[in-house]
């Protein structure tokens, strides 16, 4: 349960230190006092976004403390799992600075506003004043059936499933689109892929071509050429080789005389043997040259073929080509391996949904075996709120398709007077008819929801008088179970408090701010007696709230 609230800094708040207890406590309050001001506080620390509006003073930090009571409650574990210590008091902390940077704490231990909410919902349930219209949501209509069923976590547990097959399904749609945009690609990819295999490319072999159609193109030349080598070197009478022989004969008769000569002598050898090499391969290159114009026409289409390809891939050499024939060959695969992938991931889909089928199949038999007595508890405070021939009842029908509550939708129908047949509810009943709708679904679900703290903030706008008593009553039969606090503006639902608090506004120096104070039996009675008779209360109107206090108190017993 929450024992202390403490708030500085906030919206028209400089500093306040409440402590609360069990059971049924009350907060009043003159319209524009602030009582919603310590509703927004407590949001803080229940994981809701904050800005530095809500600072009373822009040079000075805000901070929101709650302290709470978690003894029993079977939380230790999502202590655990996020890494905070446990213990049987948890303190929750949020601080926003001048600049509006926002820090959250739980025991002294930073946590995002994710994980702090997440636990937060365990710890208390807060009712503010537009959740009358929240009646005719789907969220607040599963979360009122699956509370009541005592399925809440079961269908946690099928969401977060849930997810993950939406995250699967929407991956493979992405697969798919891509499937769809590359097998419009495909024929494409095929063809040019094709071509470039057939070609049969080879890095070096447009330099070989080049160079090798140079020779047959100038065969002639190079024929006429080599053969006038030839024959200067080794084949007329005044050869090369000749003259060198000469030479060398010359320099063999010298070598003895010097080792200059000697060295000489024998470069000169060694020239003769690279000469008559020289010949040699003169010779054999002679032969091997001659006109082919069939290999020179042959090479020629291999050129222009070559030339083709380089012009029509706008790229520049071999590599390059041969890189863009890889790279089509990739995306043929990739494709390839793009179907298998989805075959996987529709497989693996198909076995999620079966499962999730299953689960959200067993929590719609849950939901159905308990929509009944559903019905007649709410239909029976209903009774106890005045409204006796008041008639509740839920309509589920099963979805073609699951979705994120499983495969149940649901609407709520009422109807108030007899011989009229239940409608929708948020068609036909009035504000009033909806306070006391929603307490009485808030009543019955506090029993199964064993929340340790639940929040009305005017749950009984709309109505007065009895049903303003009646109201009180099942507010303080809830809170036998857990603490309830109560914003109330009815004398009737005050003077069912355990305990007192009155929200008021101070002004000085200038400045206003927003003051609680827990009032004792005394002014209790004149609180009460102001509620009922205006700001300065006659003698039997403080007879009469006295009177309400005791009522409600017989009542209590």
């Amino acid at each position: 349960m929450l024992k202390s609230l403490l708030i500085e800094n906030y919206a028209l708040i400089e500093k306040l230190d409440i402590s609360f207890d069990d059971g049924l406590t009350i907060i009043t309050g003159e319209t524009g006092a602030g009582k919603s001001i310590l509703l927004g506080a407590l949001g803080l620390i229940l994981g809701q976004r904050a800005d530095t509006k809500v600072l009373y003073d822009q040079k000075r930090k805000c901070i929101i403390e709650g302290t709470f009571s978690i003894e029993n409650l079977g939380i230790e574990k999502l202590f655990a799992e996020n890494e905070l210590d446990y213990d049987s008091i948890a303190i929750f902390r949020r601080e926003i600075n001048p600049q509006g940077k926002s820090r959250a704490f739980i025991n002294d231990t930073p946590v995002n506003l994710n994980v702090m909410k997440d636990i937060a919902e365990r710890l208390i349930d807060i009712h503010s004043q537009h959740q009358n219209l929240l009646v005719g949501t789907s969220v607040f209509r599963y979360n009122i059936i699956d509370a009541f069923a005592g399925i809440s976590q079961q269908v946690a547990e099928y969401r977060k499933e849930f997810e993950k097959l939406s995250q699967l399904r929407k991956k493979l749609s992405g697969l798919r689109e891509s499937e769809k945009q590359t097998r419009s690609e495909l024929d494409y990819l095929n063809f040019q892929y094709d071509e470039l295999f057939k070609a049969q490319l080879s890095a070096d072999e447009f330099a070989e071509i080049e160079s090798e159609l140079e020779i047959l193109n100038h065969a002639s030349e190079i024929k006429m050429n080599l053969e006038k080598a030839d024959f200067l070197l080794q084949n007329n009478q005044e050869n090369v080789l000749s003259l060198l022989s000469e030479v060398i004969a010359l320099f063999r008769s010298l070598e003895k005389f010097s080792p200059q000569y000697a060295e000489l002598y024998k470069r000169l050898l060694s020239s003769e043997i690279e000469i008559k090499d020289l010949g040699r391969e003169i010779v054999a290159g002679k032969e091997d040259v001659s006109a082919d114009p069939a290999r020179a026409q042959e090479l020629q289409q291999r050129y222009d073929l070559l030339q083709k390809l380089l012009h029509k891939h706008a790229v520049s050499d071999m590599e390059e080509l041969i890189s863009l024939r890889d790279e089509f060959r990739e995306k043929i695969d990739g494709f390839e391996s793009l179907e298998n992938e989805i075959q996987v991931l529709q497989s693996e889909c198909d076995l999620f949904e079966k499962k999730l089928t299953e689960i959200a199949s067993k929590i719609s038999s849950e939901r159905k075996n308990a929509i009944p007595a559903l019905e007649e508890q709410i239909s029976s405070i209903l009774k106890e709120l005045g409204m006796p021939n008041g008639r509740f009842r839920v309509r589920q029908s099963q979805s073609h398709q699951l979705h994120i509550n499983g495969n149940d939708d649901f609407n709520f129908l009422f109807s108030a007077n007899l011989g009229t047949e239940p409608q929708e509810l948020t068609k036909i009943a009035s504000g009033g008819e909806l306070s006391r709708l929603m307490l009485a679904m808030k009543s019955v679900v506090s029993l199964r929801n064993l929340l340790p703290t639940i929040i009305f903030d005017e749950i009984d706008t709309g109505v007065s008088g009895e049903i303003g008593f009646r109201m009180g009553a099942i507010l303080g039969k809830i809170s036998r179970n857990m603490q309830v606090i109560s914003i109330t503006h009815l004398p009737q639902v005050a003077a069912r408090g355990s305990r007192h608090f009155i929200v008021y506004k101070e002004t000085k120096d200038n400045y206003t701010k927003t003051l609680v104070k827990k009032i004792d039996d005394k002014n209790r009675v004149f609180e009460i007696a102001k509620m009922l008779g205006g700001e300065n209360p006659s003698e039997s109107v403080l007879q009469t709230a006295e009177e309400l206090i005791q009522k409600q108190s017989i009542h209590k017993n």
